[in-house]
C-alpha cells in the first residue's frame, strides 16, 4: 500500500484501494488495461459501460480480475440506457458479483435498491446539493460531487469551489470530489475542503492504457482550459438538456438541426453518427475531429500522454509537497526531579486540554474561509472556463491538511461552515479572517509545551503573517501585537 499525507481511508475502506484516488468510468475509454493499470497501483477504478452489451461487461470484468485485481466498480447510467438493457446491465452486474457500481444522472432508485439488496457498494455523481441529498436518502454509500468544469456529459453549473464544500455538509456519507481535476494540488486542496478523495478523468484518458484514440489525447496534449467549452451539440444517445464538455472544433460552433443521420464514422460495423456523444476509441476509424473530443478545464495541466504509473505517481507527489514540511528538531524533556506534572496548566502557564481544542477548531475555521475567500477572489467574473482551483488556494490547503492531522491527533472533530461571504466582502473578509488566525495563534503559542503541535502553528503563525498584505506596508495596532506574540 502507498502512503499519503490526507484523510480518505473511510472511502478506500469501502472501495478496497489504497490511495483515494478514483478513475471515471468514461464510457468507452475506461477499459480493463486502463482500470487494472489503476488497481494496480492502489488506487480505484471504474469501467465505463453505459448503454455497452452484457457481453462486453462480462469481457472486460474478467480481463480486469485476470490480472489479479478484485477491488474495482462498474459505471452505468440509467437514464441513457433501454429499459431492457439497463436490468441486463444490472442482472449481469449481480451475478458477476461486482464490488462497487457508480451511477450518473437522474436518480434511479429500482437500480439503488437492487445493487444495495445484492451487497453492492452505490456511488453516485451528482451536480447540486439537493441531488446530493436525494441520492444519499435513496441508499447511495458515496457521493460524486462534479463541478462544471468536467469533462464529458456535466450533470450541473456551479463551479466545484461552491459545490464540494455544499456537498460534504449537506450528507453523512463520504464525498469525492470531480470536474477538472489535473495536478496533485488540485488534491489537497479538494480534501482540505472536506473530501475524502478524488475522481480523475481527462487526466488518465491521456494515458497509453487508455483506450481513447491517439488522435483525441494529441489534442488533449495540446489543449488548455479556455480550448473547452460546454455545448449540447453531442446529444445523440442521451437524455434532452445534457450538455457536455468537450475541446472547441468546428462542429461545436454550430447547430445541429436533422444532421442525426450523417454518419461520420464506424466501430466494428456500427456507424458513428454527427452529434452522438461517441468520442474516438481505438477501436474506430473516420472523422474523429467531428466526434466529442471530451476535455475538462485542468487540461492544460498535461504536457504529455504517459503511462498510469507515472500519471498517478507524479500526481500524488505534487499533493504530498503541497503539504508543509516541519524542520526535524528535539523536544527538550524536563529534568527527571522536575514536579511539573504534579502541577494544573494554568499554575504551568499551560493552557488546559479544553483551551487548545476550542483554539484548534477556530483557528481550522478560519482556515477554512480563508481557503472559500481565496477561491472566490481569485474567480473569473465572467466565467471563462479555467480549472477548479487556483494556485494561490494550493498553500493554504496544505496548512488545513496539516491542521487535519493536528486535530486527528488531538481526537478534535472538524466541522465545516458552509457560510458563503458576499463577493463584495471578500477582501474585507479575508484580512478579518487572517486577523483571527494572528490573535489566536498569538494567544495560544505561549502556553503550548515544546511539542509537535506548538511546532507546526509557530510555523503557521509566520505562514499567515507573511501571506497577509497590510495597507500600505503597515499593519494596525492589535497585529502588530499579534506579530510580536507570534
Amino acid at each position: 500500500m502507498r502512503d499519503y499525507p490526507f484523510n480518505g481511508r473511510a472511502v478506500c475502506e469501502m472501495l478496497g484501494c489504497a490511495v483515494p484516488v478514483v478513475l471515471a468510468g468514461m464510457g468507452g475509454v475506461a477499459r480493463s488495461e486502463l482500470v487494472s493499470a489503476v488497481t494496480a497501483f492502489g488506487a480505484f477504478g471504474f469501467l465505463g459501460m453505459v448503454r455497452e452489451p452484457v457481453a462486453l461487461i462480462e469481457r472486460e470484468v474478467t480481463r480486469v480480475r485476470s490480472s489479479g485485481h478484485r477491488a474495482f466498480g462498474v459505471n452505468i447510467i440509467p437514464a441513457a440506457t433501454d429499459r431492457a438493457l439497463l436490468d441486463s446491465q444490472v442482472d449481469a452486474i449481480i451475478a458477476l458479483q461486482v464490488p462497487v457500481v457508480e451511477l450518473f444522472w437522474d436518480i434511479d432508485t429500482h437500480v439503488i435498491d437492487r445493487l444495495r439488496d445484492a451487497g453492492i457498494v452505490v456511488v453516485y455523481q451528482v451536480g447540486s446539493i439537493g441531488e446530493a441529498i436525494a441520492a444519499e436518502r435513496a441508499g447511495a454509500q458515496i457521493i460524486v460531487a462534479q463541478g462544471v468544469e468536467a469533462g464529458g456529459h456535466v450533470r450541473g453549473l456551479t463551479p466545484l469551489r461552491n459545490l464540494l464544500p455544499g456537498v460534504v455538509g449537506a450528507v453523512s456519507v463520504p464525498v469525492l470530489a470531480a470536474g477538472g481535476l489535473a495536478l496533485g494540488t488540485d488534491m489537497a486542496v479538494a480534501m482540505a475542503m472536506g473530501a475524502e478523495g478524488v475522481v480523475l478523468g481527462t487526466a488518465l484518458m491521456a494515458t497509453s492504457e487508455a483506450y481513447a484514440h491517439p488522435y483525441h489525447q494529441e489534442r488533449l496534449v495540446e489543449a488548455d482550459a479556455a480550448d473547452t467549452v460546454l455545448t449540447g451539440s453531442f446529444h445523440i444517445n442521451w437524455p434532452p438538456n445534457a450538455p457536455v464538455r468537450v475541446l472547441r472544433s468546428a462542429i461545436t460552433t454550430i447547430g445541429a438541426e436533422a444532421a442525426e443521420s450523417k454518419v461520420i464514422g464506424e466501430e466494428d460495423g456500427r456507424p458513428i453518427h454527427l452529434f452522438s456523444t461517441d468520442s474516438p476509441l481505438r477501436s474506430m476509424t473516420g472523422d474523429y475531429a467531428s466526434m466529442a473530443l471530451y476535455a475538462g478545464t485542468g487540461v492544460g495541466s498535461i504536457e504529455s500522454v504517459v503511462s498510469t504509473d507515472v500519471r498517478l505517481g507524479n500526481f500524488l507527489k505534487q499533493a504530498a509537497e503541497a503539504i508543509p514540511k516541519l524542520p526535524v528538531a528535539p523536544i527538550v524533556a524536563s529534568s527527571p526531579v522536575c514536579m511539573a506534572g504534579e502541577l494544573c496548566g494554568d499554575y504551568m502557564g499551560h493552557a488546559e486540554p479544553e483551551d487548545v481544542t476550542d483554539a484548534l477548531l477556530d483557528i481550522a475555521a478560519d482556515m477554512h474561509e480563508i481557503l472559500r475567500l481565496t477561491l472566490a477572489a481569485t474567480a473569473d467574473d465572467f466565467e471563462l472556463p479555467r480549472p477548479p482551483f487556483q494556485p494561490a488556494a494550493s498553500p493554504i490547503a496544505g496548512w488545513i491538511l496539516l491542521l487535519h492531522q493536528l486535530c486527528a491527533e488531538a481526537q478534535v472533530r472538524i466541522d465545516y461552515n458552509l457560510a458563503l461571504p458576499p463577493r463584495s466582502d471578500i477582501a474585507l473578509e479575508l484580512s478579518r479572517r487572517h486577523t483571527l488566525v494572528r490573535h489566536a495563534l498569538a494567544t495560544l503559542l505561549p502556553r503550548l509545551p515544546d511539542n509537535r503541535m506548538r511546532q507546526v502553528l509557530a510555523m503557521l503563525g509566520s505562514f499567515v503573517v507573511a501571506a497577509l498584505p497590510k495597507p500600505n506596508g503597515r499593519s494596525s495596532v492589535d497585529e502588530s501585537q499579534a506579530e510580536a506574540s507570534l
